[in-house]
Protein backbone atom coordinates (compact mmCIF):
# COMPACT_ATOMS: atom_id res chain seq x y z
CA UNK A 1 0.00 0.00 0.00
CA UNK A 2 0.76 3.35 -0.51
CA UNK A 3 -0.03 6.56 1.44
CA UNK A 4 0.87 9.96 0.46
CA UNK A 5 0.17 13.23 1.93
CA UNK A 6 -0.79 17.29 1.50
CA UNK A 7 0.08 19.87 3.91
CA UNK A 8 -1.62 22.91 4.14
CA UNK A 9 -1.41 26.19 5.69
CA UNK A 10 -3.90 25.09 8.89
CA UNK A 11 -1.86 23.00 11.36
CA UNK A 12 -3.35 19.23 12.14
CA UNK A 13 -4.93 19.22 15.61
CA UNK A 14 -3.11 15.11 15.75
CA UNK A 15 -0.10 15.86 13.71
CA UNK A 16 1.98 12.52 13.45
CA UNK A 17 4.48 11.66 16.08
CA UNK A 18 7.27 9.86 13.39
CA UNK A 19 8.75 13.03 11.31
CA UNK A 20 8.14 12.18 7.42
CA UNK A 21 9.85 12.27 4.31
CA UNK A 22 8.33 14.09 1.23
CA UNK A 23 6.55 16.73 3.64
CA UNK A 24 8.60 19.91 1.24
CA UNK A 25 7.18 19.04 -1.64
CA UNK A 26 3.99 19.31 -0.41
CA UNK A 27 2.75 15.55 -0.17
CA UNK A 28 3.95 12.17 2.07
CA UNK A 29 3.40 9.11 -0.19
CA UNK A 30 3.40 5.48 1.99
CA UNK A 31 4.32 2.47 0.17
CA UNK A 32 3.26 -0.81 1.55
CA UNK A 33 6.10 -3.39 1.28
CA UNK A 34 7.06 -6.80 1.75
CA UNK A 35 10.76 -7.23 1.46
CA UNK A 36 13.79 -5.14 1.91
CA UNK A 37 14.10 -4.80 -2.29
CA UNK A 38 10.83 -3.14 -2.46
CA UNK A 39 11.68 -0.86 0.73
CA UNK A 40 14.95 0.12 -0.73
CA UNK A 41 12.40 0.41 -4.15
CA UNK A 42 9.75 2.49 -2.53
CA UNK A 43 12.38 4.51 -1.09
CA UNK A 44 14.04 5.66 -4.24
CA UNK A 45 11.07 6.30 -5.64
CA UNK A 46 10.22 9.11 -2.92
CA UNK A 47 8.00 7.46 -0.95
CA UNK A 48 8.30 9.54 2.71
CA UNK A 49 6.73 6.06 4.49
CA UNK A 50 6.67 2.35 4.24
CA UNK A 51 4.13 0.30 5.39
CA UNK A 52 5.69 -3.42 6.10
CA UNK A 53 4.14 -5.93 5.89
CA UNK A 54 4.02 -9.92 5.28
CA UNK A 55 1.78 -11.81 3.12
CA UNK A 56 -0.18 -9.15 1.23
CA UNK A 57 -1.47 -11.74 -1.07
CA UNK A 58 -4.18 -11.92 2.09
CA UNK A 59 -4.15 -8.15 2.55
CA UNK A 60 -0.84 -7.57 4.80
CA UNK A 61 0.16 -9.67 7.95
CA UNK A 62 2.59 -9.20 10.46
CA UNK A 63 6.02 -9.26 9.20
CA UNK A 64 9.40 -11.00 10.60
CA UNK A 65 11.73 -9.07 12.99
CA UNK A 66 14.34 -9.82 11.04
CA UNK A 67 12.94 -8.22 7.77
CA UNK A 68 12.27 -5.08 10.18
CA UNK A 69 15.84 -5.07 11.44
CA UNK A 70 17.08 -5.01 7.57
CA UNK A 71 14.79 -3.12 6.04
CA UNK A 72 15.64 -0.29 9.07
CA UNK A 73 18.92 -0.64 8.25
CA UNK A 74 18.25 0.18 4.43
CA UNK A 75 16.17 2.74 4.47
CA UNK A 76 16.02 6.15 5.97
CA UNK A 77 12.17 6.99 6.02
CA UNK A 78 9.43 6.20 8.56
CA UNK A 79 8.38 2.39 8.67
CA UNK A 80 5.49 1.69 10.18
CA UNK A 81 4.65 -1.96 10.98
CA UNK A 82 1.52 -3.88 10.49
CA UNK A 83 0.18 -5.75 13.14
CA UNK A 84 -1.92 -8.61 11.90
CA UNK A 85 -1.64 -12.14 12.93
CA UNK A 86 -3.53 -14.10 10.08
CA UNK A 87 -5.51 -13.00 7.24
CA UNK A 88 -9.40 -13.33 7.19
CA UNK A 89 -11.52 -11.30 9.54
CA UNK A 90 -10.92 -9.17 12.40
CA UNK A 91 -12.14 -10.88 15.17
CA UNK A 92 -9.26 -12.01 17.41
CA UNK A 93 -9.27 -14.61 20.42
CA UNK A 94 -7.40 -14.02 23.34
CA UNK A 95 -4.08 -15.88 22.69
CA UNK A 96 -4.40 -14.09 19.09
CA UNK A 97 -4.80 -10.73 21.22
CA UNK A 98 -1.40 -12.13 23.18
CA UNK A 99 0.60 -12.53 19.54
CA UNK A 100 -0.56 -9.41 18.79
CA UNK A 101 0.54 -7.46 21.54
CA UNK A 102 3.85 -9.62 21.74
CA UNK A 103 4.70 -8.55 18.18
CA UNK A 104 3.97 -4.89 18.67
CA UNK A 105 6.61 -4.93 21.77
CA UNK A 106 9.06 -6.60 19.53
CA UNK A 107 8.43 -4.16 16.68
CA UNK A 108 8.89 -1.08 19.00
CA UNK A 109 12.38 -2.60 19.93
CA UNK A 110 13.69 -3.06 16.59
CA UNK A 111 12.85 0.12 15.46
CA UNK A 112 9.65 0.82 14.16
CA UNK A 113 8.43 4.43 13.39
CA UNK A 114 4.21 3.66 14.07
CA UNK A 115 1.93 0.93 14.23
CA UNK A 116 -0.80 -0.19 11.68
CA UNK A 117 -3.71 -2.44 12.74
CA UNK A 118 -7.89 -2.95 13.38
CA UNK A 119 -9.68 -5.23 15.52
CA UNK A 120 -13.43 -5.20 15.23
CA UNK A 121 -16.64 -7.06 17.31
CA UNK A 122 -18.57 -10.04 16.12
CA UNK A 123 -21.50 -7.69 15.18
CA UNK A 124 -18.97 -5.51 13.11
CA UNK A 125 -18.46 -2.28 14.93
CA UNK A 126 -14.85 -1.18 16.35
CA UNK A 127 -13.86 -3.13 19.13
CA UNK A 128 -13.20 -0.31 21.25
CA UNK A 129 -12.03 -2.71 24.88
CA UNK A 130 -9.37 -4.34 22.61
CA UNK A 131 -8.05 -1.41 20.84
CA UNK A 132 -7.42 0.76 23.47
CA UNK A 133 -5.40 -2.29 25.21
CA UNK A 134 -3.19 -2.60 21.95
CA UNK A 135 -3.06 1.20 21.33
CA UNK A 136 -1.34 1.47 25.60
CA UNK A 137 1.18 -0.86 24.11
CA UNK A 138 1.63 0.62 21.21
CA UNK A 139 2.09 4.29 22.69
CA UNK A 140 3.89 6.94 22.23
CA UNK A 141 4.38 5.66 18.36
CA UNK A 142 1.30 6.71 15.92
CA UNK A 143 -1.42 4.05 15.16
CA UNK A 144 -3.08 3.25 11.57
CA UNK A 145 -6.22 1.89 12.06
CA UNK A 146 -6.37 -0.11 8.71
CA UNK A 147 -8.69 -1.28 6.48
CA UNK A 148 -10.69 -3.36 8.53
CA UNK A 149 -12.56 -0.04 9.18
CA UNK A 150 -14.42 -1.21 5.72
CA UNK A 151 -15.74 -4.09 7.23
CA UNK A 152 -18.05 -2.28 10.32
CA UNK A 153 -21.71 -1.68 9.92
CA UNK A 154 -21.48 2.01 10.15
CA UNK A 155 -18.19 3.69 9.33
CA UNK A 156 -19.37 6.76 10.50
CA UNK A 157 -19.89 5.61 13.87
CA UNK A 158 -17.09 3.92 13.50
CA UNK A 159 -15.16 6.93 12.25
CA UNK A 160 -16.43 9.33 15.84
CA UNK A 161 -14.78 5.93 17.68
CA UNK A 162 -11.35 6.18 16.51
CA UNK A 163 -11.38 9.69 17.01
CA UNK A 164 -12.17 9.08 20.32
CA UNK A 165 -9.92 6.18 20.81
CA UNK A 166 -6.95 8.16 19.89
CA UNK A 167 -5.81 6.99 16.35
CA UNK A 168 -3.93 9.02 14.10
CA UNK A 169 -5.01 7.77 10.92
CA UNK A 170 -7.55 5.46 9.18
CA UNK A 171 -7.01 3.49 6.10
CA UNK A 172 -10.04 2.84 3.87
CA UNK A 173 -11.68 2.38 0.38
CA UNK A 174 -14.75 3.87 1.30
CA UNK A 175 -15.93 0.10 2.03
CA UNK A 176 -16.30 -0.56 -1.54
CA UNK A 177 -14.15 -2.65 -3.57
CA UNK A 178 -11.36 0.15 -4.22
CA UNK A 179 -11.02 3.57 -3.65
CA UNK A 180 -12.43 4.95 -6.59
CA UNK A 181 -15.49 2.91 -5.98
CA UNK A 182 -15.66 4.32 -2.45
CA UNK A 183 -15.02 7.82 -3.63
CA UNK A 184 -18.09 9.31 -2.16
CA UNK A 185 -17.90 7.70 1.25
CA UNK A 186 -13.91 8.56 1.45
CA UNK A 187 -15.27 12.15 1.10
CA UNK A 188 -17.32 12.66 3.37
CA UNK A 189 -15.30 10.79 6.01
CA UNK A 190 -12.91 13.33 5.52
CA UNK A 191 -15.47 16.06 5.80
CA UNK A 192 -17.00 14.30 9.38
CA UNK A 193 -13.13 14.07 10.33
CA UNK A 194 -12.89 17.75 9.94
CA UNK A 195 -8.95 17.25 11.21
CA UNK A 196 -9.54 15.24 14.04
CA UNK A 197 -8.05 12.29 12.53
CA UNK A 198 -6.31 11.62 8.87
CA UNK A 199 -8.38 9.98 6.01
CA UNK A 200 -6.34 8.02 4.16
CA UNK A 201 -7.86 6.25 0.73
CA UNK A 202 -6.59 2.66 0.01
CA UNK A 203 -7.08 0.10 -2.59
CA UNK A 204 -6.93 -0.06 -5.77
CA UNK A 205 -4.98 3.06 -6.46
CA UNK A 206 -2.88 3.47 -9.66
CA UNK A 207 -1.86 6.12 -11.48
CA UNK A 208 -4.64 5.80 -14.02
CA UNK A 209 -7.40 7.18 -11.03
CA UNK A 210 -4.95 8.94 -8.47
CA UNK A 211 -5.81 12.72 -9.43
CA UNK A 212 -9.60 11.70 -9.67
CA UNK A 213 -9.09 10.16 -5.94
CA UNK A 214 -7.17 12.91 -4.47
CA UNK A 215 -9.44 15.85 -5.70
CA UNK A 216 -12.76 13.92 -5.50
CA UNK A 217 -11.85 13.05 -1.79
CA UNK A 218 -10.22 16.13 -0.86
CA UNK A 219 -7.83 13.47 0.86
CA UNK A 220 -4.37 14.90 2.23
CA UNK A 221 -2.59 11.25 1.86
CA UNK A 222 -3.22 8.62 -0.01
CA UNK A 223 -2.03 4.50 0.13
CA UNK A 224 -1.19 2.52 -2.81
CA UNK A 225 1.58 -0.39 -3.46
CA UNK A 226 3.09 0.81 -6.80
CA UNK A 227 3.65 -2.86 -7.31
CA UNK A 228 4.94 -4.35 -9.95
CA UNK A 229 6.11 -8.51 -11.23
CA UNK A 230 9.73 -9.46 -12.34
CA UNK A 231 10.73 -12.70 -13.48
CA UNK A 232 12.67 -14.91 -10.91
CA UNK A 233 16.39 -15.62 -11.40
CA UNK A 234 15.72 -19.40 -10.99
CA UNK A 235 17.68 -21.02 -13.86
CA UNK A 236 16.11 -24.51 -13.11
CA UNK A 237 12.41 -24.66 -13.28
CA UNK A 238 11.39 -28.10 -15.05
CA UNK A 239 8.83 -29.97 -13.43
CA UNK A 240 10.33 -33.26 -14.91
CA UNK A 241 12.81 -34.79 -12.63
CA UNK A 242 14.72 -37.65 -14.45
CA UNK A 243 13.51 -41.30 -12.71
CA UNK A 244 9.98 -39.35 -11.96
CA UNK A 245 8.16 -39.23 -14.60
CA UNK A 246 4.90 -38.54 -13.32
CA UNK A 247 5.89 -35.78 -11.15
CA UNK A 248 3.31 -32.87 -10.71
CA UNK A 249 3.52 -30.41 -13.01
CA UNK A 250 1.01 -28.14 -10.80
CA UNK A 251 3.15 -28.15 -7.53
CA UNK A 252 3.55 -24.68 -5.61
CA UNK A 253 4.30 -23.63 -2.39
CA UNK A 254 0.73 -22.38 -1.10
CA UNK A 255 -2.53 -22.91 -2.03
CA UNK A 256 -4.32 -22.26 -5.25
CA UNK A 257 -4.35 -18.59 -4.80
CA UNK A 258 -1.18 -18.24 -4.15
CA UNK A 259 1.41 -16.34 -6.39
CA UNK A 260 3.56 -18.21 -8.88
CA UNK A 261 6.92 -19.25 -7.61
CA UNK A 262 8.57 -17.93 -10.84
CA UNK A 263 7.01 -14.57 -10.48
CA UNK A 264 8.23 -12.04 -7.81
CA UNK A 265 6.12 -8.72 -6.80
CA UNK A 266 7.81 -6.28 -5.93
CA UNK A 267 7.67 -1.83 -5.41
CA UNK A 268 8.54 -0.20 -9.03
CA UNK A 269 11.08 2.80 -8.55
CA UNK A 270 9.46 4.14 -11.97
CA UNK A 271 5.45 3.30 -10.49
CA UNK A 272 5.94 4.98 -7.28
CA UNK A 273 7.89 8.00 -8.85
CA UNK A 274 4.80 8.95 -11.03
CA UNK A 275 2.38 8.88 -8.12
CA UNK A 276 4.73 10.96 -6.62
CA UNK A 277 4.38 13.38 -9.81
CA UNK A 278 1.04 13.16 -10.20
CA UNK A 279 0.37 14.15 -6.37
CA UNK A 280 2.64 17.25 -6.56
CA UNK A 281 0.80 18.11 -10.05
CA UNK A 282 -2.34 18.19 -8.12
CA UNK A 283 -1.59 20.85 -5.45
Amino acid sequence: MTIARRVTGSAEQRPPRAASAGMDDGFLMEVCVDSVESAVNAERGGAGRIELCAGLVEGGTTPSMGLLQVVKQCVRVPVFVMIRPRGGDFLYSDREVEVMKADIRLAKLHGADGLVFGALTEDGRIDTELCTALLAVCRPLPVTFHRAFDMVHDPLVALETLISLGFERVLTSGCDSSALEGLSLIKRLAEQAKGRIVVVPGGGITERNLQRILEGSTASEFHCSARSARDSGMKFRSPLITGFPDRNPNVAMGASFSAPEYSIKVADVAKVRTLNAIAKNIL
